[in-house]
């Protein structure tokens, strides 16, 4: 059962069941393409403090993040959540059910700017927009190209894909060897080996994600529960698109166009994506709260132990506590 449960005996909230009240569907895109979404309303009786909409890293699902909605939500935040095209509950664009694909990042920015001024209309108090990994780049490049209208009230990111290993390569080479790739073949295949059988965890991903067992479990709990949500490795056409949008991100100005208030969270222990290019991008945005975890602080910082991730919810729950209403 994963439908509308309620806490477990103990009071504990139930990571592995879609809480009761909260809302799942699917919004069409201007293009028409069913895009993946829940809403869950602040707690009954409750004043709220404004919304919160949040996006997920590459090959993420919303079901990995509900105890944190959780967290948003009983502080009396509206939270919303959605898969991006192509990924989790939103289909797939490649040639393949595991493998992630697209052609083009500037997509899901298209998508991001539909979604955002949508589900901003008739909301009241801060609107809040949050990503993890590759969702916080989209995020980020989304409100430096200027597509997010309403203008959020704030930002917040968590280890953003801004730059990827090995960090003493330089960008530039990186993106000339991806599009060589990608235009060997076919760019939907996908570009490194993910186990023997298709859709499986590989061994020692864990250790590059979160030092926390139970909520690694989770995903594997949800993978079998909602068979749609499995995915394994990325295109060579994802990884060609992400570095040309990593390089746009890179530049001096683009960044700087981010005038509003951003929560940029980072661990300098990160494996996945680049710590050196969340640093250099801190300096670059006007109004930053930039916070760098110990380098034991793995990537999913949102789904690390409590010893880790409690800090970093803290830390997130002051600056949020400084948006007065709209």
């Amino acid at each position: 059962m994963v439908e509308g449960a309620a806490p477990d005996a103990a009071g504990a909230f139930d990571r592995r069941a879609i809480p009761a009240g909260a809302v799942e569907r699917y919004w069409p895109a201007p293009d028409g393409y069913p895009i993946r979404l829940i809403d869950w309303p602040a707690p009954a009786g409750q004043a709220e403090r404004g919304s919160i909409l949040f996006l997920p890293g590459r090959g993420d699902c919303y079901e990995k993040y509900i105890e944190t909605f959780e967290h948003w939500r009983v502080q009396g935040w509206q939270v919303s959540a959605a898969d991006w095209r192509g990924q989790a509950g939103s289909g797939r664009l490649g040639a393949d059910d595991v493998t992630g694909h697209i052609g083009d990042f500037a997509q899901w920015v298209a998508d991001l700017g539909g979604l955002w001024a949508d589900w901003a209309k008739g909301r009241s108090g801060p609107l809040v927009l949050a990503g993890h990994s590759m969702g916080g780049h989209l995020v980020l490049r989304a409100a430096a190209d200027g597509v997010l209208t309403p203008v959020p009230a704030a930002l917040v990111v968590s280890a953003p894909m801004l730059g990827v290993f090995p960090q003493w390569l330089p960008l530039r080479l990186q993106l000339i060897f991806a599009t060589i790739m990608a235009k060997l073949g076919d760019p939907r295949r996908p570009a490194w080996k993910w186990s023997e059988k298709p859709g499986e965890l590989p061994k020692g991903r864990q250790h590059l994600l979160t030092h926390d067992n139970d909520r690694y479990a989770d995903e594997l709990f949800w993978r079998d529960a909602r068979s749609e949500l499995a995915m394994g490795p990325g295109s060579w056409g994802w990884v060609a698109a992400g570095m040309r949008s990593m390089r746009h991100l890179a530049r001096p100005d683009v960044l700087a166009r981010v005038r509003l208030p951003v929560f940029l969270l980072s661990t300098s222990g990160d494996r996945l994506v680049s710590p050196r290019a969340t640093r250099r991008a801190a300096a670059k945005l006007p109004q930053v709260k930039f916070v760098e975890l110990e380098p034991q602080v793995r990537h999913e910082i949102l789904r690390e132990s409590d010893a880790f991730r409690a800090p970093a919810l803290a830390a997130i729950d002051a600056f949020l506590s400084g948006l007065g209403a709209a």
